[in-house]
């Protein structure tokens, strides 16, 4: 087995949370095992002030990691599975889907304690389509704007008064130990959370069978069960970088359910659906419930959605 594992990752606090806790945990599996990080900036968290499917999409934030593990500079890459893009380059796989921690949205607000005590006109901060819609639909009053940045960011611009509130995924706050920035949870009937949020996924070459059995040890079956449902139905809709989608699968044993939305981007028109069945039919599950949906009439809803993005 190899004796050094080189980790390529983002440099955000976010991201190097992620790639510490991985070097950790296939430490503890793995004693002897010298892992390395090699922290960059990628596009995606460089340009701040351009939506993400103006400028790639989701590839930006996992493409340059992939260069490194091409170039031969690193072994693996650790990636937030909800930025990792449907389908992988040729020649890459995911080697370790990690146990799920929170899925949900999280409002934070040095004012207000819940979403529902904002008041009309209220400035709202995302950078998530599927957040403003689900959350227009909610609250049609309120003054949704779009919200880039790391975490630290997108709390520094909360308080210095540029917004009443933000929403932000209660995982990334929980690992950075911002708990106390939590004013609540948004339940998941008020705001069904991004395919596979807080859910960590490991890169690797898809031939290196090596770092496979190093990594392996870390893949929770069930996590991985619920990320193959989500990405099926995302990928059916062809869902990109910033698309106003919501999933979440649930497992019960060898039972799996799932809802998932599709929405207008200002919450006029929110659609849904639910599915329900043995759970090693995953991704026919997320299939089906794509189909559910574009039978409803989401494929009209996302082409205005990517018209709009790209104008």
């Amino acid at each position: 087995m190899k004796k050094t594992l080189r980790i390529a990752t983002r440099k955000s606090p976010l991201a190097m949370w992620q790639a510490e806790f991985v070097k950790a945990e296939l430490e503890k599996a793995h004693p002897g095992l010298e892992i390395e990080l090699l922290p960059m900036s990628t596009k995606g968290d460089k340009i701040l002030d351009v939506p993400l499917a103006k400028i790639g999409g989701k590839g930006l934030f996992t493409k340059e990691l992939e260069d490194r593990m091409m170039a031969g500079e690193a072994d693996i890459a650790v990636h937030s599975m909800k930025d990792v893009p449907m389908v992988l380059p040729e020649g890459f796989a995911l080697g370790a889907i990690l146990e799920r921690h929170s899925p949900t949205d999280a409002f934070v607000s040095n004012q207000y304690a819940s979403f529902d005590e904002l008041p009309r006109g209220a400035i709202l901060g995302t950078s998530s389509l599927r957040r403003k819609a689900q959350l227009m639909a909610q609250r049609p009053d309120l003054d949704v704007r779009d919200l880039r940045g790391n975490v630290g960011t997108r709390l520094g611009k909360l308080d210095a008064g540029e917004y009443d509130a933000i929403v932000l995924a209660t995982s990334g706050l929980q690992r950075l130990k911002l708990d106390d920035r939590i004013r609540h949870e948004l339940n998941p009937e008020v705001c069904l959370p991004a395919v596979t949020q807080g859910t960590l996924g490991i890169e690797y070459f898809s031939e290196d069978a090596e770092t496979l059995e190093i990594i392996k040890v870390l893949n929770h079956p069930q996590t991985e069960i619920r990320t193959r449902a989500e990405r099926a139905m995302n990928h059916r809709l062809e869902g990109g970088c910033q698309v106003p989608i919501g999933v979440f699968a649930e497992l019960d044993g060898d039972h799996l359910s799932m809802r998932g939305i599709v929405g207008t981007l200002d919450g006029s028109t929110i659609l849904q659906a639910s599915i329900d069945g043995p759970s090693n039919q995953a991704e026919a599950l997320g299939v089906a419930l794509a189909e559910d949906l574009l039978a409803q009439g989401a494929q009209k809803i996302l082409d205005e959605v990517y018209s709009a993005e790209q104008r």
